[in-house]
């Protein structure tokens, strides 16, 4: 046996083994120790291997799903290897084979997938400076290719991406670009060879060239997509008849959003790494689960054709007004065919995925008929003709599939009676055959004369004739005895016994049968796969439309108007995430940027609304951009190729990066890479570091965007120095966040007015947030010290304050006599009056002694 493992564990390497062995799957040697450590189960020993235990771990059959879950997002691969042999005609060891190979980029199994999230297999290779990028969704069958023309670009779309699986040559030359993701798996170069990649595409696609495409030019990417398609036939060992196409990604059709972009905005994953408070999980009402993975990829790829979005705007107009709730409901009945037909195209859909897609398929007439409800729609129409009906499969299934079906075909019990004669017979045979027993008693009864006989069957003994002892000297001469029980005799005769093989033979007949049956149906799913395949598709995109109407609706989202020219413009505009997690009202703020004032210095305190502002500004854009409303009235939004975010602070010590070098390096990325059309969100820049190099850096940062870049700007900035750009630069304009003093605290008003702040209440958030009065006095007085010396010396500008210590100022003479006449002062034995004139008099030898 060991030898045959150890034979079969050859050919798979680099991956676990899970070898089955009865109702276990077994693991051994540096596989057990791994499985062992990743899984949490037991480490034991069976038999030698030069002279040594052989260490072994092993999970049960019944529950592999679960540890194979759990090892798939831990970026592992496993081997299935299953008993293929008959145990009874075997000779030495039970023939194995592996059947199939489990990876994170591969899985199609329902158990092993996030519901709501794609899993993708990715290949990538470079020459150079340029990249090549290949995504396969192996459970869709959507394959796409990137070419990336610098380690920026390459890092922001393997970012959106995000793989489950990545796959590189053995000559990859940057490999600090791809070490944080899971599941890397290193490949020979020869799988990335342009040639034989063009080869292997045309064969899949049944085309003679690769033209009709429009991919010819992407070189690299094709030798990425031919290693994918390698990679997915060496672990799936079955066709791929729903892989039908390779679409290229055209960055310029996209609006660009770079890796800090969508972590800063948080567009599916939250700054903590979950889903919540995300714009994903405020819009994400969809019916369907492959509805949710189409939202979350029209959120991560923006697109820029403007009269594609306007089908979409007034698709949701159309929908609004009819009573979508019904299509919705019908959606949720249709449920997830998406993965179902990937399963389908793979033959390794289960029984009670075919019962869910017959469900989906009967479910299809009466969406129609809601669907033609809708006002007359150009995009509406076009979904409508893809979905389409299937009648006759329907009803294939419905007559094949008995309504709850087990969750596996290995012990039947799946197909309908009525569906094949033959089929029938069989199963009336293993049930025991029921009239032919009753026959049989009855007419034993009368020939013996024994009353109690009665005929019965156990799966031990097979079937008996049972009589009482007090019968036995009735019993006929060709009774054969097969088992004494303690009151009773069981017999048997050759014509059971006949009647007996028979039926036991008919139970692995029936079972044969109902495979072959069960395998058979797949001919016709197979012939209108690309029918069905494309019904999927335009079930998710009218259950995110569905989802984008239900969300206008409920969160008061507005239709914007797309225009050629260069502006921003929005009234009373929302952050839908702030405004969806709180229960007080939002207080909503307007915006106007166009050529004469495309920049917007913003001043105020903290905790007053600049990143919300800034923040909402641009889910604006963004959600207009993926074809939704947005929470703002008569948004007019001009034409963006990216957004780009410099907002909070976070280090990267992995790699050796301070907070400062952190930001720098994103404020570097936009600097380099924003142009006229796009939108820059800039928080702070410059606080990492001294204050007149951080102020510096700001004035220069802010300068370039708007006078060499003159991109759509939100600065926003404590330093208020560079409110004087404002009177420098004619497309820059001041604004600032409202906010009330009274008696040392702060009121924050949210609303953003014309002009700069006054000051940024740093001293009163400080105390809100629970810092010491100790220290909030302490900060005053150096607040007052550093005022008074900056009007002091109004000519030298650049005076080291940091200097000057706060023990320097408290050991001083006249401060330490001060700290002596308040420490002797009793509040509580001071009348009013005697209190005011006490602090008068301090007040006049504090200005005394400072020389005022």
């Amino acid at each position: 046996m060991m030898r045959q493992y150890l034979a079969i564990k050859a050919q798979h390497p680099n991956i676990l083994l899970f070898y089955r062995m009865g109702d276990f799957y077994e693991l051994f040697y540096e596989d057990a120790k791994k499985a062992a450590e990743l899984l949490d189960i037991s480490l034991t020993a069976r038999g030698k291997s030069g002279g040594e235990p052989i260490p072994m771990a092993g999970v049960p059959f019944h529950a592999v799903e679960g540890y194979l879950a759990r090892l798939v997002k831990l970026g592992e691969s496993v081997a299935i290897c299953e008993q293929v042999g008959d145990p009874a005609t075997s000779k030495g060891p039970v023939e194995r084979q592996v059947q199939r190979i489990v990876t994170p980029g591969t899985i199609t199994d329902e158990a092993l997938l996030e519901e709501r999230r794609d899993s993708l297999l990715c290949a990538v290779c470079c020459h150079e400076a340029q990249f090549g990028i290949a995504a396969l969704n192996l459970s869709s069958g959507r394959f796409s290719i990137i070419e990336a023309a610098s380690k920026e670009a390459f890092s922001t779309e393997l970012q959106r991406l995000n793989p489950a699986e990545l796959l590189y040559p053995e000559d990859f030359t940057h490999s600090p670009l791809i070490e944080q993701y899971k599941g890397l798996r290193r490949r020979p170069v020869w799988e990335f060879d342009v040639d034989s990649a063009q080869q292997q595409l045309c064969k899949q696609f049944s085309v003679s060239a690769l033209d009709g495409f429009g991919v010819t030019n992407e070189r690299l990417s094709l030798g990425a997509a031919g290693c994918v398609l390698q990679y997915v036939k060496d672990t799936q060992r079955a066709a791929l008849p729903h892989i039908r196409a390779l679409t290229p990604e055209r960055t310029d059709s996209r609006v660009h959003l770079d890796a800090a972009t969508r972590r800063n905005l948080e567009l599916t994953q939250n700054l903590s790494g979950t889903q919540d408070f995300t714009l994903f999980s405020a819009l994400d009402t969809c019916s369907t689960s492959m509805g949710s993975r189409l939202l979350q990829r029209k959120i991560h790829s923006p697109i820029t054709n403007q009269e594609h979005l306007n089908n979409q705007y007034d698709a949701i107009e159309s929908l609004q007004q009819i009573n979508y709730s019904d299509l919705q409901d019908c959606l949720k009945r249709i449920g997830d065919v998406e993965r179902i037909m990937a399963r389908v195209a793979l033959r390794s859909a289960r029984p009670r995925d075919l019962a869910r897609l017959r469900n989906a398929l009967c479910e299809l007439p009466a969406l129609q008929a809601e669907l033609s409800q809708a006002p007359e729609d150009r995009l509406l129409n076009t979904l409508s003709a893809q979905i389409s009906t299937f009648p006759a499969l329907a009803d294939l299934l419905q007559q094949a599939i008995i309504d709850n079906p087990p969750v596996v075909l290995r012990d039947g019990g799946v197909i309908a009676d009525g569906y094949s004669s033959e089929l029938d017979e069989l199963r009336a045979l293993a049930t025991g055959a029921t009239d032919y027993l009753k026959e049989l008693e009855q007419r034993e009864k009368e020939r013996t004369g024994i009353s109690t006989l009665k005929v019965g069957y156990n799966k031990v003994h097979g079937f008996y004739i049972e009589t009482s002892r007090a019968s036995a000297e009735q019993i006929p001469p060709e009774y054969i005895r097969r088992q004494t029980l303690k009151n009773a005799e069981r017999y048997i005769l050759p014509e059971l016994k006949e009647h007996e093989d028979k039926v036991l033979n008919s139970q692995s007949k029936a079972l044969a049968l109902e495979k072959s049956l069960y395998d058979g149906l797949f001919e016709p799913l197979h012939a209108q796969l690309n029918a069905l395949m494309t019904c999927t598709n335009a079930l998710a995109e009218l259950d995110v439309m569905l989802t984008f109407a239900e969300r206008a609706e409920n969160l008061n989202l507005f239709r914007p108007t797309l225009t050629q020219s260069s502006e921003l413009c929005y009234d009373n505009g929302r952050h839908i995430v702030v405004e969806s997690a709180r229960d007080e009202p939002f207080i909503a703020n307007s915006l106007t940027l166009d050529p004469k004032r495309k920049m917007l210095i913003i001043t105020g305190p903290n905790m007053g609304g600049k990143s919300t502002y800034m923040r909402q500004t641009a889910l604006i854009v963004l959600m207009a951009h993926i074809g939704c409303f947005v929470p703002a009235n008569n948004a007019q939004i001009g034409v963006f190729d990216s957004i780009f975010t410099r907002i909070g602070a976070a280090d990267d010590i992995a790699s050796g990066r301070s907070t400062f070098m952190v930001e720098m390096t994103e404020t570097a990325t936009i600097l380099n890479n924003a142009t006229a059309t796009s939108l820059v969100l800039m928080d702070e820049i410059g606080r990492g570091t001294s204050t007149y190099d951080g102020l510096s850096l700001a004035w220069a940062c802010a300068e370039y965007l708007a006078h060499t870049l003159n991109a759509f700007t939100l600065f926003a900035t404590h330093y208020f120095e560079l409110t004087e750009l404002a009177t420098q630069l004619p497309s820059v304009d001041n604004v600032h966040v409202n906010a009330i003093e009274h008696n040392d605290t702060v009121k924050f008003l949210h609303t953003v007015t014309d002009g700069a702040a006054s000051k940024s209440y740093g001293l009163q958030v400080a105390k809100l947030a629970g810092v010491p009065n100790r220290v909030v006095l302490a900060a005053k007085q150096r607040l007052h010290y550093l005022e008074a010396t900056h009007a002091a010396d109004e000519a030298n500008k650049q005076v080291d304050w940091l200097s000057q210590p706060i023990e320097a100022e408290a050991e001083s003479p006249h401060s330490k006599t001060l700290m002596e006449k308040i420490s002797q002062v009793e509040p509580d034995s001071m009348t009013p009056r005697q209190a005011l004139d006490w602090v008068y008099a301090l007040k006049q030898e504090f200005e005394q002694n400072s020389g005022k």
